[in-house]
């Protein structure tokens, strides 16, 4: 899937003279955290979003600092915070370094974009018309919708052919035990033998059995090894985790 499968293609945007209360209007009518920038040749300047507003005058949340911090920091960043708090325009309080994606890009490279730069946004250009813009919410829609046509019944499986299935997701993983853990599966029913050196291996485990088809619970015999110490301990209970 790419950007142009998941996007929404009706943006609500601004104008960079419009205020930043019809900004906030705007995201409140519409029930979003963010609005494209455009001016009044089509062309994206900028993002304003609910982060921006987090400082301002109006609520009296404008940051505070000593002098000594104030004269550490500069004139410039000093007057570039004023601008953002106490301006009343749209392109006065947005961000103009905007992260964009062509209409092509695959969701993975999206969501690295938004993992980068700590963004809930982007914007989907087609050359250099906006087009579109995905944001998280239609990333976790995407999750749902593939869920959906994804067969949830197929038919079971031998449980050689879940032993296999098993066993080649833990190959590829660079955080899986290897041969230290061993996996039989009878009647569907998953148990795990063998050592793990860190106990989040053990949910990981678990989750690699629980999504391969025919798989009906997990049972969980691992032992923990502490790497420095040597100290080891068994599981305290078996542990099954049923099929939902």
């Amino acid at each position: 899937m790419n950007a142009s499968d998941v996007m929404t293609r009706e943006v609500v945007t601004i104008g960079p003279d419009a205020t930043v209360l019809q900004a906030a209007r705007l995201m409140l009518q519409h029930r979003i955290s963010g609005l494209p920038v455009v001016d009044g040749e089509g062309n994206l300047v900028g993002v304003v979003s609910e982060g921006d507003f987090l400082r301002r005058r109006e609520t009296r949340t404008e940051k505070r600092r000593s002098r000594w911090l104030e004269f550490l920091m500069g004139p410039g960043k000093i007057a570039e915070e004023y601008t953002r708090t106490h301006g009343s325009r749209v392109d006065e309080v947005m961000t103009r370094d905007v992260q964009v994606v062509d209409e092509n890009a695959a969701l993975e490279d999206i969501i690295e974009l938004m993992e980068k730069y700590r963004i809930k946004r982007v914007p989907v250009m087609s050359g250099a018309t906006l087009v579109g813009i995905v944001t998280r919410s239609n990333l976790m829609r995407a999750m749902v919708s593939i869920a959906r046509v994804t067969p949830a019944q197929q038919s079971p499986k031998d449980d050689g052919a879940i032993r296999d299935q098993i066993l080649a997701e833990l190959e590829k993983q660079s955080w899986a035990p290897g041969s230290s853990v061993d996996v039989v599966v009878r009647d569907g029913v998953v148990e795990l033998f063998g050592v793990i050196t860190d106990e989040r291996q053990r949910d990981a485990l678990k989750v690699a059995c629980e999504n391969v088809t025919g798989v009906q619970s997990v049972k969980d015999h691992l032992c923990w090894i502490d790497p420095t110490s040597g100290v080891a301990l068994e599981a305290s209970d078996i542990a099954e985790t049923p099929r939902h």
